[in-house]
């Protein structure tokens, strides 16, 4: 049985999957997690974006001597996942991606950006600006954000995952969507799974996006199937 390896979302830490750690740990499970580069403290690498997140995991399973994880990727983490599936196939094992947004275009990314605007941040959401503060530091939260804005317009400009690909992953992969999800579409989340040869979607009720609203019993028992 493979290790469970837990990747964090766009803007977000490897803490704030520690509840859903010590759950599946208690459940008996092996559990790792990692902070991807420029996140959470940890030094950016200069260049910032999906491969490069993908090279984090990597650098991380060698060190840690992993030879063959299980995913679970939380919403930007999910399309690390499924990147380093489709890049590294011998590395991964199973997938199970939550709030994930496939559907990435230039038009689907100007609307992402709009909500990284750290003055608007600081003006009308200020305590989400102090969390992002202290999350980072001693990163610069404000860079972070700056560079996730260029990662999402790349994104849109040139998916790295396209129906092409995703045909030829042939990985278990469950794509899951809280109906309360805001952020990725449900019609094209269910439409990758339909590409992926062994896909599976699964909606989640009563679930929105942010992961600390999801309930967590479900997610394990979702890992573990």
């Amino acid at each position: 049985m493979n290790p469970v390896l837990l990747l964090h979302g766009a803007l977000g830490s490897s803490s704030q999957l520690e509840p859903l750690k010590q759950k599946l740990e208690a459940r008996g499970k092996e559990v790792f997690m990692l902070n991807f580069s420029g996140h959470s403290g940890v030094p950016s690498r200069g260049s910032f974006g999906i491969e490069i997140f993908a090279d984090d995991v990597l650098t991380y399973l060698e060190r840690q001597q992993l030879n063959q994880v299980d995913i679970f990727g939380y919403s930007m983490g999910g399309y690390v996942a499924v990147w380093l599936a489709l890049k590294h196939p011998e590395r991964v094992g199973k997938i199970i991606t939550l709030g994930t947004k496939f559907d990435w275009s230039p038009e689907s990314a100007e609307q992402e950006v709009r909500k990284l605007n750290a003055e608007k941040i600081q003006e009308k959401v200020p305590a989400f600006a102090r969390i992002l503060e202290h999350r980072h530091a001693p990163n610069d939260w404000k860079e972070l954000l700056s560079k996730t804005r260029d990662m999402m317009l790349s994104l849109g400009n040139q998916p790295l995952l396209t129906e092409e690909n995703l045909k030829t992953i042939q990985h278990e992969v469950l794509i899951c969507l809280g109906d309360q999800d805001d952020m990725a579409d449900r019609n094209y989340s269910e439409q990758v799974a339909e590409w992926l040869p062994n896909g599976t979607f699964e909606l989640l009720e009563n679930t929105p996006h942010p992961i600390e609203k999801v309930e967590l019993n479900r997610l394990v028992e979702l890992i573990e199937t």
